[in-house]
């Protein structure tokens, strides 16, 4: 489990172990919404944190959105921390729907897309004013 995760323990009832509701267990994520703004006729979304099947919500709901309204989305991932096959696939949908920049991945982000190929697919840029005007 991502370290910025904190899950309370499961209570089950006495009665075929189904959960009793006031003592099921919420998940409680440290990911934050991802910051979003217009940037030199861009819409930029900045994620921050760890991306996962659990995490992935926020960010896809930004990205969709920014995709479906604006004809270019920069990423701005350096802000993240971990990235799995979750995130991937996020990014190859958007890639599909729109014109997609992602830009400083981290080095576990980088290595992701390198060993399977997306960075032949994406358009990967060093800064947000370099994708901008790419």
């Amino acid at each position: 489990m991502p370290s910025d995760e904190v899950v309370m323990p499961t209570l089950t009832s006495d009665t075929a172990g189904k959960l009793v509701p006031e003592q099921a267990a919420e998940r409680v994520s440290a990911v934050p919404a991802p910051h979003q703004y217009a940037w030199r006729g861009s819409w930029v979304v900045a994620a921050h944190g760890s991306y996962d099947m659990q995490s992935i919500t926020p960010l896809a709901e930004a990205l969709g959105t920014a995709a479906k309204k604006h004809p270019k989305v920069i990423l701005d991932a350096s802000g993240v921390t971990f990235a799995d096959s979750t995130l991937l696939n996020l990014l190859i949908l958007t890639h599909q729907t729109g014109t997609l920049r992602v830009v400083a991945p981290s080095p576990q982000l980088q290595r992701l897309c390198e060993i399977t190929g997306v960075d032949n697919l994406l358009e990967i840029r060093d800064t947000v004013d370099e994708a901008a005007v790419s």
